[in-house]
């Protein structure tokens, strides 16, 4: 399985992704779901992918062809985010096309992907691209977008995602979704990846990486979990109730 998450604040975007393809009792297999497609002095787009591997390979790879044999459209020209993420999508949905034609399962070789970044001129953005080619971009009232096992992570970003956090309170937050699906699925797992762009730095694109034995990912986990319970623990107690029995209705 796979969870990843892109936010859009005030001051950047931020993304994050795990890297489990595979997850079971004798194999688990690792593989990056987060990409660069193009970095230039007037653009930039970092995708984020999940669903069928060979799926998101075989759009990446028409993507990166597009680029190299100057292929219109392509990346390069586009002139809006927008614009972007419509190439893509005509490009996930003729995948889609191409395996069910061939007579393979339409829903097991589907994908989904996030395409993010900003071309000069014009305000940075995140989009969340469907297997159909459709896509919806984020808004000040759902800045943030995700796709896999996005249920466990959720709750912690409509919490704390706010307009105005800086970049790398918003990173954290990001994390501590991340851990929060991790402790509750097996299937996603480290690595994990972490991108912040920043449009005042374009040129200082922040990118790492936390592995399994991360010092700081565990650490983060824990202090988070130490404060949930303590946090429990100062909650008013339940308000007292008349006992009243309960009558049991044969069937």
């Amino acid at each position: 399985m796979t969870y990843c998450v892109a936010l859009s604040v005030d001051r950047g975007l931020v993304f994050a992704s795990d890297s489990r393809t595979n997850a079971g009792p004798d194999q688990v297999s690792v593989f990056g779901k987060m990409h660069v497609l193009l970095e230039a002095p007037d653009r930039f787009f970092v995708l984020l992918s999940a669903g069928n591997l060979g799926t998101t390979q075989a759009v990446r790879t028409r993507i990166r062809h597009d680029l190299e044999f100057d292929r219109r459209p392509n990346l390069r020209t586009v002139q809006s985010m927008a614009e972007a993420a419509e190439y893509l999508g005509g490009i996930n949905a003729e995948q889609r096309r191409k395996h069910s034609e061939g007579g393979e399962s339409d829903a097991a070789m589907t994908a989904t992907f996030i395409l993010g970044g900003q071309i000069r001129g014009r305000a940075p953005g995140i989009f969340l691209v469907y297997p159909e080619g459709n896509y919806i971009r984020a808004s000040n009232q759902t800045p943030f977008l995700q796709i896999g096992e996005l249920k466990y992570g959720k709750p912690i970003l409509d919490r704390l995602v706010k307009p105005g956090l800086e970049l790398d309170d918003a990173a954290r937050v990001m994390l501590l979704s991340m851990d929060a699906t991790m402790r509750s699925n097996v299937t996603v797992g480290p690595p994990i990846e972490v991108l912040i762009y920043d449009p005042q730095r374009p040129q200082l694109v922040r990118h790492m990486i936390f592995g399994p034995d991360d010092d700081y990912l565990r650490e983060l986990g824990r202090a988070w979990q130490g404060y949930v319970e303590k946090a429990f623990s100062v909650l008013p107690p339940l308000p007292p109730r008349p006992a009243e029995l309960l009558r049991v209705v044969d069937e």
